[in-house]
């Protein structure tokens, strides 16, 4: 996993500054998901690296796979990719892309995990204590986990916050058994 992103980061550094130069970033982001999806399918993994075809028939099954979804400086940036046998790199891509993205935008990415399902109005303070707490926009994203019992678990880059019962528990149990 390590080696794929260290192949990945000089692609994804390039598709960021071209996309931040011109203004794109929003668009580049939306395509390159696209591509990292598509792209993560077996049958179209299997495609893309079959040795039975050419870097440019591999590139242009996968452009013809996304259709419209891609503008002509996305599909460049596929063939180039191909051309270096790259094409199995593009969620790393993405996922690389997407961290400066957010990066660049002063903004970091939250994961709430709850017990239950959170209404959209205890989301939005959870989302404005935590934007205050971090001093930066916060784009939440939640999940629900029903083994929690009650709480929430934040996950924001490497910051895990676990405030759920099972949690709580869990240290409970580890201090009265040391």
């Amino acid at each position: 996993m390590a080696e794929l992103i260290t192949l990945a980061r000089p692609y994804a550094k390039a598709a960021f500054a071209f996309a931040r130069d011109h203004g794109e970033l929003a668009s580049w982001a939306t395509q390159l998901k696209t591509l990292a999806i598509v792209s993560g399918y077996d049958k179209v993994k299997n495609v893309v690296s079959s040795p039975a075809l050419t870097p440019e028939q591999q590139a242009n099954t996968l452009i013809e796979i996304c259709g419209e979804e891609l503008d002509a400086k996305v599909k460049n940036f596929v063939e180039l990719l191909a051309e270096n046998k790259r094409l199995a790199l593009l969620p790393e891509v993405f996922t690389l892309f997407d961290a400066l993205k957010t990066a660049q935008e002063q903004a970091v990415n939250v994961e709430l995990t709850t017990a239950f399902e959170l209404d959209d109005t205890s989301q939005q303070k959870l989302a404005d204590a935590l934007s205050a707490k971090l001093a930066r926009k916060v784009k939440v994203s939640t999940a629900v986990d029903s083994q929690l019992l009650a709480g929430v678990v934040i996950k924001a880059g490497d910051l895990v916050i676990d405030g759920s019962m099972r949690g709580r528990l869990e240290k409970l149990a580890k201090a009265i058994n040391s």
